[in-house]
């Protein structure tokens, strides 16, 4: 199997924008016809990697769509919400409260991972409170299916979550 893109997996993760065809609303299978179709819309979603500018990221991928129009197609990009990347430096007691929490509560040590990008409120978060410290946190099984229809999550994590929880509000009350 062939990716789209360049670099490693964990580049593209972590590193590097990414753009996803999320909605698509066109002529349905059962209405189709050998026909060109009058009008057709897509949502998309775009990460934007920490370092980048989600505004320029935006204006950039708006040129592009517009210039690419096929057969005099015209394209209408419709911003939606912005919001520009962060990437939380996870060093401090805070932290070392938060990972022993969860190495108790679980019986293993915790896996710190970055994933491109962030929640779209953090960076304004961050700007609007600098002393802050942020911690963002995702607790999920295999069967969690997370930001699906079915998203879910097995009792037996969200308990020893809610002991994590607890486990580190006590910490950080000491």
């Amino acid at each position: 199997m062939q990716q789209i893109g360049s670099g490693s997996v964990v580049q593209r993760l972590w590193a590097k924008p990414a753009i996803t065809v999320i909605g698509i609303d066109t002529t349905s299978i059962a209405k189709a016809s050998n026909t060109l179709i009058p009008r057709a819309r897509a949502k998309v979603s775009m990460r934007v990697a920490p370092g980048g500018n989600a505004l320029a990221h935006l204006a950039a991928l708006t040129r592009h769509l517009e210039s690419h129009a096929p057969w005099g197609a015209r394209v209408t990009v419709t911003p939606g919400d912005v919001g520009q990347p962060y990437a939380i430096d996870a060093s401090g007691p805070v932290y070392d409260a938060a990972r022993s929490a969860f190495t108790q509560a679980w019986g293993t040590a915790p896996v710190d991972m970055g994933m491109g990008g962030s929640i779209p409120f953090i960076a304004e978060f961050a700007e609007t409170f600098p002393d802050a410290t942020i911690l963002v946190t995702g607790v999920e099984d295999p069967g969690t299916q997370a930001h699906s229809v079915n998203e879910s999550l097995h009792l037996g994590v969200l308990e020893k979550a809610a002991i994590s929880e607890a486990l580190l509000l006590d910490a950080l009350a000491r």
